[in-house]
């Protein structure tokens, strides 16, 4: 029996393109991964988090698709159910072509203010219990042979120790290069309060606060527009969200879905192939951590 030849080439565009098609679609339709580079979402996400996004969760918009800046149209289709107060979301910055991760905290209709780092909603302050230690350490990649020590305080790969023992508090660890510590004079052990907030809706969430009194704690009141959302970062002094003439209103049309799970994380302690040096980069315990509030 006689066999065909077979183009190579033609083979190889094939799978190129056809692999290409299905992972278009894939991260069109079902789930999108991003990775978390900023701290404004700490507690709930870490710098070095990598999630997966459900595209299906509020419907689909031109943003849901790679050619979603050539404003071919407007709205949402096939949107199973609005977003609610509470959702964790990507969405597009409005004007721009960057993805920011935030919470949902005002719909249409909603006013909202920071009164003395209060958050209120519709006049009514929202509930803010059990006051916690919890750290933030940016240190340089200088330190990680030594490890961080101050008072009774030690930090070392992925773990903080409080005299000599495991802290019992929450905290988050990252590493940065020293050419950055020097230029953005950011790298250090900072100490802030964790709460426990409690939504209109009954929607349970950690957030993080440095004081009650920084620059975004005392705020005017919002008017959410129609077709608009309102988005906060749940590290309250350390998020340029809603608040900020930075991102403002979130049109609906700008959401791509909200955050399902955290498949990967790490501290950028090292690069990946020093597997040796897993233990001290890898965050194991946040491994498939559900995110959806």
């Amino acid at each position: 029996m006689p066999v065909k030849n077979r183009n190579t080439a033609r083979e190889w565009f094939d799978t190129i393109f056809y692999g290409g098609l299905i992972a278009i679609i894939f991260r069109s339709f079902l789930l999108e991964p991003f990775n978390i580079p900023s701290g404004s979402m700490i507690p709930t996400l870490h710098v070095g988090d990598h999630i997966f996004v459900q595209k299906w969760s509020y419907g689909y918009s031109r943003y849901s698709f790679p050619f979603g800046s050539w404003n071919l149209w407007d709205g949402r289709f096939f949107a199973p159910h609005e977003a609610s107060v509470g959702d964790i979301i990507v969405f597009r910055k409005p004007n721009a072509n960057v993805e920011y991760v935030k919470r949902l905290i005002g719909v249409p209709g909603d006013k909202i203010k920071m009164l003395d780092g209060r958050l209120y909603i519709n006049d009514k302050i929202v509930e803010r219990t059990d006051p916690r230690p919890y750290i933030i350490a940016e240190l340089p990649k200088s330190l990680r042979s030594v490890g961080f020590y101050k008072d009774n305080m030690s930090i070392k790969g992925n773990k903080i120790w409080i005299d000599n023992k495991p802290a019992e508090f929450n905290y988050t660890i990252e590493y940065k290069s020293d050419a950055e510590c020097n230029i953005t004079k950011t790298c250090g052990v900072y100490k802030a309060t964790e709460y426990t907030e409690t939504l209109p809706n009954g929607v349970k969430h950690s957030i993080v606060e440095m004081s009650d009194n920084a620059p975004l704690d005392n705020t005017p009141e919002f008017i959410v527009p129609e077709n608009h959302y309102f988005f906060m970062g749940d590290n309250r002094d350390n998020s340029a969200d809603s608040r900020t003439d930075a991102v403002s209103y979130v049109n609906r049309d700008n959401l791509l879905g909200n955050v399902w799970f955290i498949w990967y994380s790490h501290n950028y302690y090292s690069p990946m192939i020093s597997f040796w040096n897993w233990n001290n980069k890898m965050r194991w315990d946040r491994f498939g951590k559900r995110k959806k509030q």
